[in-house]
């Protein structure tokens, strides 16, 4: 089956399309900010021209957007292990390499292959917090690797501005107190300090361009909206109660630890069911405190400055957590697990150098000892990992698979002049009326007619999300290409002019039986709960149902399963004016 990316995966896939020609993106994917249809999106551009490259190497295929993710990500890993191996040779290089194999592992082949813009600055990150340490020991060089991993995080998930932005700017402000406070037998040589940073400044000017341009083309710019919603956010945070809570939930690693013997991506199923016990989680935080401190009395300088940008960024987690609002999806915190993972390298790391001092018999021993446990952990973190990969689902594939079985007969039927279609000259406005998933298999549809060469866009509603190049009004519109699911596809049938030019149901025979036993189970369980008023908008909207925080856990998770079963869809060509 050919996959087709649905919803931000299309959304990326139009931009990335787009890079090299007249439309070339000059900010990042819309985002939860502010509302349609004049949302703000995520800062910048970088990834879609990271992408951009691999993309038309490959041919314009949609698994050529895979390709580029795991590229990133590659890069971000050999990035960190040329830093681990500067700052202590090949012992401190297998031990990050190890810590790097359990973080790859723990975010899954599936999350490290989709181009989505929360999983694409994942191990870019980690990189950041590596070089940020090595700067801190004086290696300049870092800065070139930091200004293009962090531009890489920032610019294309809003979350990591603060993350980042905060960590750079703290290491910039003790390297300068460093330098005119400290004297100078505490100071360390960084005698390329000049070029690196001179470097560095460069690349970075040019990086953020591309949101110089859009600020001052357009009123308002991107940055003067996301400037706006976050001075006047549209709901209340979490506070810092809720943010320390989360941040120890993050660090209960026996959870995890259970949990990676049962799933691949355990980082991610973990997330899932984060709401626990935070007893656990602080006892961790405090470990590793304690480590700190005896590492500060060891005057292990590698240890010390980790500990210091593990500090930096546990402060930072609690403050950028704090100002999450709505409903808090897990992705929106996903970096936090990289940060977990450099605390236990640095509690294990402390261990071993406190029995080294204290039995310096012993001391050649105990550092091979630690060098085979880690080579121990890479081995089989990242066999364990390799083997998982290679039975990769894509993303979504359950909404891809039911849109594959439409795509073709419906290009078919567009050069066929079926209906209101008049073949390849036509202007075709893509809509949805979409009962389960918002419109994501909309896009997905949308997408691939584009691939294939047909005018086609969005109604001017969905300018942001679609491209502003890609919107056509049904007005001016040679046909609809109507896209519909559950309820719709029936008033779909009953409309005049409308032609049925795809159908497809994913369920089998016993699906489509546990399917009605699900819906009758939820709706008795709408009206115990007295929700009743949200039983007929089941049929044409399942979706926002299961939005409505009202609906306890144990009703979302039925409505979960119904879902993933899927529904009746179809898509219809029709003459313009049949939606309205």
């Amino acid at each position: 089956h050919h996959w087709n990316p649905v919803l931000d995966l299309a959304m990326t896939e139009f931009r990335v399309r787009d890079v090299g020609t007249w439309h070339t993106p000059l900010i990042g994917l819309p985002g939860r900010i502010g509302d349609q249809p004049n949302q703000g999106s995520h800062p910048g551009p970088l990834s879609f021209y990271l992408l951009a490259p691999v993309y038309r190497l490959f041919g314009g295929t949609s698994y050529s957007l895979e390709v580029g993710s795991v590229l990133i990500h590659i890069s971000a890993v050999a990035a960190s292990l040329a830093l681990a191996y500067r700052r202590g040779g090949h012992r401190v290089a297998i031990a990050v390499a190890a810590v790097l194999a359990v973080v790859l592992r723990g975010y899954g082949s599936n999350v490290l292959s989709q181009p989505w813009n929360p999983y694409l600055p994942l191990m870019a990150f980690v990189a950041v917090l590596l070089g940020v340490w090595s700067i801190l020991e004086g290696d300049t060089v870092a800065l070139i690797v930091v200004v293009v991993a962090g531009t890489l995080c920032m610019q294309t998930h809003v979350p990591y501005v603060g993350m980042v932005g905060g960590v750079v700017a703290a290491v910039l402000g003790w390297l300068l107190i460093r330098r005119r406070v400290l004297p100078g037998a505490a100071r360390i040589d960084m005698p390329q300090l000049k070029r690196d940073g001179l470097i560095a400044a460069v690349v970075g000017v040019v990086l953020w361009l591309p949101l110089v341009a859009d600020q001052v083309r357009h009123t308002p710019g991107n940055i003067s909206k996301l400037g706006t919603y976050f001075q006047h956010p549209p709901a209340e945070s979490i506070g810092l109660r809720r943010s320390v809570q989360l941040l120890f939930e993050h660090f209960n690693v026996f959870r995890v630890v259970v949990e990676a013997f049962n799933q691949a991506d355990y980082f991610k199923s973990t997330a899932f069911t984060i709401n626990g016990s935070a007893m656990p989680g602080a006892a961790v935080v405090l470990v590793w405190a304690l480590c700190a401190v005896q590492a500060w009395r060891l005057r292990h300088r590698l240890l010390i400055h980790l500990n210091v940008v593990i500090a930096v960024c546990l402060a930072l987690a609690v403050i950028s957590m704090s100002r999450i609002f709505g409903i808090v999806w897990y992705y929106l915190m996903f970096w936090l697990w990289s940060i977990v993972a450099l605390s236990l390298l640095t509690i294990v790391w402390t261990l071993v150098e406190t029995m080294r001092r204290a039995w310096p018999a012993r001391s050649v021993q105990l550092r091979a000892y630690s060098t085979v446990a880690a080579g121990l952990v890479l081995v089989a973190s990242t066999a364990t990992f390799s083997y998982s990969a290679a039975r990769a689902e894509p993303p979504e594939y359950y909404l891809s698979r039911p849109l594959d079985a439409l795509v073709g007969p419906t290009a078919l039927a567009l050069d066929a002049g079926t209906g209101a279609a008049t073949g390849r000259d036509g202007r075709y406005s893509v809509i949805w009326r979409d009962a389960a998933f918002f419109g994501s298999q909309g896009y997905g549809l949308l997408n691939e007619l584009d691939r294939r060469g047909f005018t086609v866009g969005a109604v001017p509603y969905f300018y942001t999300t679609a491209t502003s190049q890609r919107v056509i009004d049904p007005a001016t519109a040679t046909a609809e290409v109507i896209f519909a699911t559950g309820g719709y596809v029936d008033i779909f049938r009953a409309k005049p002019g409308a032609v049925e030019v795809a159908y497809t149901d994913p369920r089998s025979p016993e699906q489509k039986q546990q399917y009605d036993s699900l819906s009758a189970e939820v709706v008795k369980g709408l009206q115990d709960e007295g929700l009743g008023e949200l039983v007929p908008t089941m049929t044409l909207n399942l979706f926002g149902v299961q939005l409505d925080q009202r609906v306890p856990r144990r009703i979302n998770t039925l409505i979960d399963r119904m879902l993933q079963l899927g529904q009746p869809t179809s898509v219809f060509i029709a003459p313009p004016g049949t939606t309205d």
